[in-house]
C-alpha cells in the first residue's frame, strides 16, 4: 500500500514539473501574456488590459506598419524623460538613431515605419514617405501647440530598424524621442487581447 501510494506521488511529481515546463517553454518561445502598463496606447489598449504576444512568428515574419509589438526600449526611455536620442539632430526632426543598449522592461507601441521609410510626423500624425497616412486607431487629443508631437523635418528610418509610436500620440515614450529600434529588440507581435473580458478579441 505503501509503495502504490509512493509510486502515485512520484507519477504526480512528474506530471506537475512537466506541467511547468511545457507553460515555461511555451511562455519563452511561442506566446507570452503582457500587461499593458500604461495609457500610451489608447483607445486601442487601456492600462492593464492583457494581451498575449507571439513570440514564434517574430523569428521568421518582420514586423510590418500597423502591427502593435513588444519590444524593449534603449536605456534613455526607461528613465522616463522621454529617453535620449544617440545622433545630433534638428530640433524639428524625430530621433533617427537610439543611443545604447536595450533596456529589459517592455513597451508596447504600433509600428508606423520600417527601414528605408522616410516619416515626419506633423501634429501627431505619421506623415509616411511624404504621404499623410490615415490612422482611425489613433488619437490627437491635445496634440495642437505641443511640440512634442510635432518633428516635420523627415529622417530616413535605417534598414533593419522599427519607428514605434504609441496610438495615444500626444501621450507616448516612443521613436520620435529616442529612435528606431533593431529587430533584435523586438519580442513580438501582440496577436490577442483576453482581458478584461469586453474587449476580447484579435489583432
Amino acid at each position: 500500500m505503501k509503495l502504490a501510494r509512493n509510486a502515485a506521488m512520484l507519477r504526480l511529481l512528474v506530471v506537475v514539473v512537466l506541467a511547468a515546463a511545457f507553460a515555461f517553454a511555451i511562455q519563452a518561445w511561442i506566446v507570452k501574456p503582457y500587461s499593458i502598463p500604461s495609457q500610451s496606447m489608447e483607445p486601442t489598449l487601456v492600462s492593464g488590459q492583457r494581451v498575449l504576444v507571439d513570440r514564434l512568428g517574430n523569428d521568421f515574419f518582420a514586423p510590418s506598419i500597423g502591427d502593435i509589438v513588444v519590444f524593449h526600449p534603449p536605456a534613455g526611455a526607461a528613465e522616463g524623460t522621454f529617453g535620449l536620442c544617440g545622433v545630433k539632430r534638428p530640433r524639428t526632426a524625430p530621433c533617427p538613431l537610439p543611443a545604447g543598449s536595450a533596456t529589459s522592461i517592455n513597451y508596447v507601441k504600433r509600428v508606423v515605419a520600417v527601414g528605408g521609410d522616410t516619416i515626419a510626423i506633423v501634429d501627431g500624425h505619421v506623415i509616411l514617405n511624404g504621404i499623410r497616412q490615415k490612422e482611425p486607431f489613433a488619437t490627437f487629443q491635445h496634440c495642437v501647440n505641443d511640440s512634442t508631437c510635432s518633428y516635420p523635418t523627415p529622417i530616413k528610418v535605417p534598414a533593419g530598424y522599427y519607428f514605434m509610436m504609441g496610438d495615444n500620440r500626444a501621450d507616448s515614450d516612443d521613436s520620435r524621442f529616442w529612435g528606431p529600434v533593431p529587430r533584435s529588440w523586438i519580442v513580438g507581435e501582440v496577436f490577442v487581447t483576453y482581458w478584461p473580458l469586453d474587449r476580447i478579441g484579435f489583432f
